[in-house]
C-alpha cells in the first residue's frame, strides 16, 4: 500500500521536525518546505495527499500560496489545513479558500484528527 503523503509549509523548523516525525512514525511520507514562493513546483513533484499551510510562511505567505494553489484545476482537490498562531484563523482560512485550519499551539491529537478526516 502507498503512504500517504503529507507537504507542510512553516518557517518553524523546530516545528517542522516534530511534524515530520510524528506523522512519518504514524505511517506518512512527509516533506516540508520554509518557503511558499515555489509551491506549484512543490507539490507538482511531491504530490501530496493533504497539505499543512502556515499563514505567515515567508515570500508570498499562506493565503496567496494556497489561493493560488486553489486556483490551479490539478491542485484545487488538495485538502489544505491552515496552521497557524492567529486570533482570526477561521477568517484567514476562510479567505484562503483553505478546507480547514488548526490554530497553534496545537494539540497533536486535534492535528492528527483533522489530517485523518481529510485523507480517506
Amino acid at each position: 500500500m502507498n503512504k500517504k503523503r503529507i507537504l507542510i509549509f512553516d518557517d518553524d523548523t523546530t516545528l517542522l521536525e516534530l511534524i515530520s516525525i510524528i506523522f512519518e512514525d504514524g505511517g506518512y511520507e512527509v516533506d516540508i518546505s520554509q518557503t511558499s514562493h515555489n509551491i506549484l513546483e512543490k507539490v507538482s513533484e511531491f504530490h501530496p495527499d493533504i497539505i499543512l499551510m502556515d499563514n505567515w510562511i515567508p515570500n508570498i505567505g499562506g493565503i496567496e500560496a494556497t489561493k493560488l494553489l486553489k486556483s490551479k484545476e490539478e491542485f484545487r482537490n488538495i485538502p489544505v489545513i491552515y496552521v497557524t498562531a492567529n486570533n482570526d484563523i477561521e477568517s484567514l482560512a476562510e479567505s484562503a479558500k483553505a478546507d480547514d485550519y488548526v490554530a497553534k499551539p496545537f494539540d497533536l491529537e486535534e492535528l492528527e484528527k483533522k489530517v485523518a478526516k481529510y485523507i480517506k
